[in-house]
């Protein structure tokens, strides 16, 4: 148990602990904090709780750990830390877990031994308490498997990692000065240099206990942290929030969340405005939403629930890119604002030719609160047809297979579809089905609750018609009877004495051979009744028949910006403050206060 003096020094060196309550470099700059949860028990997670989580420094990122816990501003308040040689440490739940191999992954779990004879066992001789950090330093560094750890906030020492409190006795005698055998409460977590049984350090006190681990910094570099097959900025918080397994949640800056969420909501290498336009919306909704999964223990999700984020990813390939890190850069700190209060931003994919009012789809206030969702038809989505998978899509169903699909989401009983009636917005979009049944009873689908219009149906977006039909008798095509479309509304028969508006504004006749820029930033011919899916007017139309084809554009919920409408946006020369007007009217880019 007791070490060498040559192996005394050499953990003194490697230990290095600074000073006790040394807050991590650069924490008096005031820089928002983020907390992002990877693993937790919330339903949105895959992950889940986790018996042991697992770091890697990634290679040229970052020296060694350091461990303590975040303070109520997030500051990061250091306890101890390791050298610089130590890149990979796991955080494992106080309990006997084995190093095994599991699905292809190492990793410490619960139970019966897998490979090899590497248990952490929960028991431990407790040498020395109430010391002060750098007496328990030293005096760790005497033992073989002597850690400091950080125990109802004081400093102990502790030795050992035994499966069974009789093997923590048996080693207690050997050691006269000992105290007593100690073990932890059901929140207490351990962090072992992984692939060993080697206590690093541990971390206790009690119910509501968050452990930090931060990546060492070499000369106030960034730090890149591999979790879950991703690489991170910024630390991590460990909980045991039901005295069970383990979340796992990032502490990041407002800009390095803002990096790990715009390339994967947004094309990582789509124009440089398109990218700025989805920074602006990331930044603002993560600041609007800060604490809303307070109860999980973080701030917001990593999931599509709230915005996908997987920090800088994996490698040059996958993660931030040149262009998407210089839109976050060049629109640092701005936000979205409507009557001087952060604006709600959501986004989607497409929309197949018109957003739609926020109060149609989750009956939220567009009349005085956010006027801003109140949906606006576009012209500029359909120019990145090209390039979007979902521009246009089908789904059909005979009337046994449609019938089939709406029993098994409880809906009908004991009896046969007779048709559906759409209910379609001034937009074109179906806000509201209703399927009739043939014994009378009805059910209304809407795009809110448990129920969606998009879910039952089995449909990318609410911008689709049926078998062909639209209100008043109106056509779903995308190509007219001749003449060509203005802002997707008003037919003209020729071209004759109308004029342009560019991206900067300029207005000028246009020319003899008119064109557009397509997605990929080709010019094309201007077509005739170049328009959009969905219905050409609102009203209602009932559909029934042996089939149902489904016929529509866009994915998505249908609010606020269009992802490929900003894409077509800023390859026809509109910069990004003209893209987030128009897709939310009347708000205001401001820097946030």
């Amino acid at each position: 148990m007791f070490k060498s003096i040559a192996k005394i020094a050499a953990f003194a060196l490697a230990l290095c602990l600074a000073a006790p309550g040394a807050a991590a470099a650069g924490a008096g700059e005031e820089e928002i904090m983020v907390r992002v949860g990877l693993a937790s028990s919330y339903y949105h997670n895959a992950l889940g709780e986790l018996e042991a989580a697992h770091l890697e420094n990634e290679d040229g990122y970052g020296e060694g750990y350091r461990f303590g816990y975040y303070d109520e501003d997030l500051n990061f308040v250091e306890l101890a830390r390791t050298g610089p040689e130590t890149t990979q440490v796991a955080v494992l739940k106080t309990e006997n877990l084995t190093y095994g191999y599991s699905s292809a992954l190492s990793k410490y779990t619960y139970g019966e031994n897998l490979s090899g004879d590497t248990v952490v066992g929960c028991y431990h001789v407790l040498v020395a308490d109430g010391v002060s950090r750098e007496e328990a330093e030293q005096l760790a560094g005497l033992f073989e498997d002597g850690f400091v750890a950080w125990i109802d906030g004081r400093y102990q020492v502790r030795a050992g990692a035994y499966q069974t409190e009789e093997e923590a006795e048996d080693a207690l005698a050997d050691i006269s000065y000992a105290e007593d055998v100690v073990g932890t409460s059901s929140y207490g977590m351990s962090v072992v240099e992984t692939g060993t049984n080697c206590v690093l350090f541990q971390y206790d006190v009690g119910q509501g206990g968050k452990l930090a681990v931060q990546p060492g910094q070499r000369d106030g570099e960034e730090t890149r942290t591999w979790f879950s097959g991703y690489h991170y900025r910024g630390g991590f918080q460990y909980q045991r929030r039901s005295g069970g397994n383990l979340t796992v949640v990032n502490v990041v800056g407002l800009e390095d969340y803002v990096n790990g969420v715009n390339c994967y909501e947004m094309g990582r290498n789509w124009p440089l405005e398109a990218l700025k336009a989805q920074a602006m919306c990331a930044r603002t909704y993560v600041l609007r939403n800060l604490g809303t999964h307070e109860s999980y223990g973080f701030d917001i999700c990593n999931s599509s629930y709230c915005q996908v984020y997987y920090g800088m990813g994996i490698g040059d390939s996958y993660g931030p890119s040149e262009t998407s890190m210089r839109a976050v850069e060049e629109t640092a700190g701005l936000v979205i604002q409507y009557a001087g209060q952060l604006a709600e931003t959501p986004y989607s994919s497409s929309f197949g030719g018109a957003s739609e009012d926020a109060a149609n789809i989750w009956g939220t206030n567009t009349q005085t609160e956010y006027p801003y969702l109140q949906g606006v038809e576009d012209p500029y989505e359909s120019y990145a047809d090209d390039i979007n998978a979902r521009a246009h899509w089908t789904v059909e169903y005979t009337a046994g297979e449609l019938n089939d699909r709406l029993h098994s989401y409880g809906y009908g009983t004991n009896t046969s579809l007779e048709s559906l009636e759409l209910e379609y917005s001034d937009l074109g979009n179906v806000i509201r089905v209703t399927i009739h049944w043939e014994n009378g009873q009805t059910n209304s689908l809407t795009s809110s609750g448990s129920g969606t219009i998009r879910s039952v149906l089995g449909v990318d977006s609410i911008r689709f018609t049926i078998n062909g039909q639209t209100p008043e008798g109106g056509s779903c095509t995308r190509s007219g009877d001749g003449g060509y479309l203005i802002n997707g509304e008003d037919t003209v028969d020729d071209l004759d004495g109308l004029y342009v508006i560019s991206g900067t504004g300029e207005v000028s006749p246009l020319d003899e051979d008119p064109y557009v820029i397509t997605g990929t930033g080709t010019r094309a011919p201007l077509e005739e009744g170049q328009s959009s899916s969905g219905a050409s007017g609102s009203g209602t139309v009932t559909v029934s028949g042996s089939e149902y084809v489904f016929e529509g554009g866009g994915w998505g919920h249908q609010v606020g910006l269009s992802q490929y409408g900003a894409n077509a946006m800023a390859k026809l020369g509109f910069d990004y403050e003209e893209i987030i007007t128009f897709y939310y009217p009347g708000v205001d880019i401001v820097p946030y206060a």
